[in-house]
């Protein structure tokens, strides 16, 4: 087994703690309604948000994936950090054994804020991961993470 860790960040307009509360409190509602194409639905099978807790995310009908299982690892409401991994489904390709994920949310110095993620894939066996595949990838986020963005630039009170 391998693992490739991965690094982006992405500078929104809106402060972290909005941010957070929309992509990551909210998220599992707030998405589906906003993108729609990328996820259909998200439901819990154990567990409702905290650390432990298992959710299935069903990709809507603009994705080349029907669904995945997240697990929650850890949530800090105070300093907006997430941690998850995703445990099963289709986007693991019988190649990845899981995907995790640690979320920060930080203040940028022009009033938004900056997501910081690193990405750390465990490949079974020899498989080697792709650039392509993770730069595909980091740009569905991306595009989820404008979306949500834009609609809350659009949605002061939300």
């Amino acid at each position: 087994m391998g693992v490739f860790t991965f690094e982006s960040e992405v500078v929104t307009a809106i402060p972290p703690a909005k941010m957070f509360k929309a992509c990551i409190l909210d998220g599992d509602k707030l998405i589906p309604k906003i993108v729609p194409k990328a996820f259909k639905s998200v439901e819990y099978i154990q567990g409702n948000g905290e650390p432990g807790s298992i959710k299935k995310i069903t990709f809507g009908e603009g994705s080349q994936f029907n669904y995945m299982k997240e697990k929650v690892e850890a949530i800090d409401k105070e300093s907006m950090v997430y941690s998850y991994s995703v445990i099963e489904g289709d986007a693991l390709m019988n190649k990845l054994e899981k995907i995790t994920y640690d979320v920060k949310l930080e203040p940028s110095p022009s009033g938004g804020s900056i997501c910081k993620t690193t990405s750390k894939y465990y490949t079974i066996g020899e498989f080697d991961i792709k650039e392509e595949a993770i730069k595909a990838g980091k740009e569905k986020t991306l595009g989820i993470f404008k979306a949500v963005e834009a609609y809350l630039l659009e949605n002061l009170d939300a």
